[in-house]
């Protein structure tokens, strides 16, 4: 058997449509709204590499702290013989776990991009010849259907991903996870943890200005793919603490009173000076929320690590 499968459970069109959908939804309601999934076209990616080299961002840094530490406790505790990571992207953090996984046999990499999947998989073949990596194209919050790869299987969600998605959305979300899980599966998450807001915040609007770049980016993909006419320089970049919800929330201010023609959905859109888009919700944890979520879809907490500083969180959690 080849050594690389590539499924698509994501129709062609898929990304256009919900593109169509999300915009045509989230800017003409108030308050208007846009989905962070589509910071992501080739520029949005690149930026975002760049913001996890930024010294403000310290998110990436204390994730990978935590897997080169941990990792051989990780497989100690697993002993999968299949990972499967969601939002796989590069698979650049993996390759921890990958090193430290001695019965591991398959590689699961799910993400939205083929571009994306076909080149990890390719680098990661060149180093792990004897590694049969199984890609799908497919989008994790609708729920997945895992090829059949020998189990214990532990599915990787890295990043803090978890963050960007509402309190209800992360219920469902747990739940298709708990689905995916047979005994002696295991679920690895990573989450941001509640700290300073200034921390927090800098880290969202750093000083060189990558991530209002990344934040505008949304703007200039909108333009492209539904022939908009947006300018990214009306709008400015904002980054907000909400202490009651504790999240942080990325924002696009209009600087002045302006309309937005949008011709493939046959729309114009208004904004008053001060009006916003909010383009982020990045909610941060503590252990007792997410032991809580957890539980609240069937599994169980074993692990709690954190990075010397205690900036990030990697949990591991079975089915109960």
């Amino acid at each position: 058997m080849s050594p690389f499968l590539l499924t698509r459970t994501l129709p062609e069109d898929a990304t256009d449509a919900d593109l169509r959908a999300d915009v045509l939804h989230g800017l003409t309601r108030t308050p208007k709204v846009l989905p962070p999934k589509w910071f992501y076209d080739a520029r949005g990616s690149e930026l975002f590499e760049e913001i996890t080299r930024l010294p403000e961002y310290y998110p990436t840094r204390a994730e990978r702290e935590i897997l080169i530490a941990r990792a051989p406790g990780i497989a100690a505790v697993t002993r999968a013989r299949t990972l499967v990571e969601l939002g796989s992207g590069s698979s650049e953090k993996t390759r921890h776990l990958l090193d430290a996984l001695p019965a591991l046999e398959s590689y699961v990499p799910v993400d939205v991009s083929e571009s994306a999947l076909t080149a990890a998989a390719s680098s990661l073949l060149d180093e792990r010849p004897a590694l049969s990596v199984h890609a799908l194209i497919a989008d994790f919050t609708r729920g997945l259907a895992l090829p059949g790869t020998p189990g214990p299987r532990l599915v990787a969600f890295l990043g803090g991903t978890i963050g960007n998605l509402l309190p209800d959305e992360r219920a469902v979300f747990l739940k298709s996870v708990r689905s995916l899980l047979a005994p002696g599966d295991a679920l690895l998450m990573g989450t941001d943890l509640v700290k300073d807001e200034a921390t927090l915040v800098a880290a969202y609007d750093d000083a060189q200005g990558v991530t209002a770049a990344f934040n505008k980016n949304v703007l200039s993909v909108i333009d492209r793919e539904l022939g908009a006419d947006f300018d990214p320089d009306d709008f400015e970049h904002v980054a907000v603490w909400d202490r009651e919800r504790e999240w942080i929330e990325m924002r696009l201010r209009a600087r002045t009173a302006l309309t937005v023609k949008i011709p493939e959905l046959d729309i114009a859109v208004s904004f008053e000076a001060g009006e916003e888009i909010r383009t982020e919700v990045s909610a941060k944890f503590r252990q007792g929320g997410v032991r809580r979520e957890l539980g609240g879809a069937g599994l169980e907490l074993r692990e709690w690590w954190t990075d010397g500083a205690g900036r990030f969180a990697l949990s591991l959690a079975v089915a109960v």
